[in-house]
């Protein structure tokens, strides 16, 4: 047994909860004085721990017993989705969800495994919305992590799909994810939101970042959002809601509906025409 762990800033605590959501053998745990977190990964081999310091730094011990609490965590149940998807961490059995369309998304070290309250609520959006679509619609997905809103686009019935990460990992999950799923057609690869440009528009895009980019990087975006398109937001702090609301606007997005989940807001807008 191995544990990687990392100190961290108090102020990066929801950006380390949103990130290994889903992961039952991570753990974050406050420093006494309440300036500093510890995030705690335990993995069976020391290779899956490198692999986490070579991400994000930190240090990697060797564990002489299992720590029980960590490792005994419950996986989640499969998250359905408006009796139309369900997304399970683990394979399921022929014949379970008769009638859905199943995707297996396990907790990697990335974004989306898709019960995260900014990820299902993006899932939702996107089925409703898909739902008002001719088929073979084009979709965009910023920020893709693991790769599951591309994939439930390709389910729901888009044609072209792409999704982009900064984080190159996050790549290489999504990429094992349309394997494990067996979805072809979509191109998943990594980019930066602020350098990648394209002349193409879409149909739907979903951006499922922080805040703080978000605001900066809504001018780019509106240019890849068609006349009349679609564009879902998330990762957005209740508190940071009025100014991402605001840079949407700016950017030449019709505001259409939000929805709270704890403390996260998720929401649509149509890019005017």
């Amino acid at each position: 047994m191995w544990v990687w762990s990392k100190l961290s800033a108090i102020q990066w605590l929801d950006a380390w909860e949103e990130r290994l959501y889903g992961n039952p053998n991570s753990v974050i745990s406050e420093i006494k004085g309440g300036k500093s977190i510890r995030v705690e990964v335990y993995c069976e081999q020391e290779e899956e721990a490198g692999k986490i310091r070579e991400q994000f730094g930190g240090s990697v011990r060797e564990l002489k017993s299992r720590n029980w609490v960590a490792m005994s965590a419950p996986k989640s149940e499969p998250l359905l989705i408006r009796d139309r998807l369900v997304i399970s961490q683990v394979p399921v059995k022929d014949g379970d969800h008769e009638g859905k369309d199943v995707l297996v998304v396990p907790p990697e070290m990335a974004f989306g495994t898709g019960d995260h309250a900014t990820t299902s609520t993006c899932l939702r959006y996107l089925v409703d919305h898909a739902a008002e679509l001719d088929e073979r619609w084009s979709f965009l997905d910023i920020g893709t992590g693991s790769g599951v809103l591309a994939m439930a686009a390709k389910i729901l019935g888009a044609g072209e799909v792409e999704g982009y990460d900064f984080d190159g990992k996050a790549v290489e999950v999504a990429l094992r994810n349309l394997e494990r799923n067996r979805i072809e057609g979509i191109t998943f690869y990594e980019a930066d939101v602020f350098e990648w440009d394209t002349d193409q528009e879409f149909e739907v895009v979903v951006a499922n970042l922080f805040s703080s980019v978000l605001v900066e990087a809504l001018p780019r975006i509106s240019k890849w959002v068609s006349a009349g398109g679609r564009l879902i937001l998330s990762g957005i702090l209740k508190e940071q809601w009025e100014e991402v609301s605001v840079a949407a606007a700016g950017a030449g997005f019709e505001f259409l509906e939000q929805k709270k989940v704890g403390k996260w807001v998720s929401a649509m807008f149509d890019r005017k025409k």
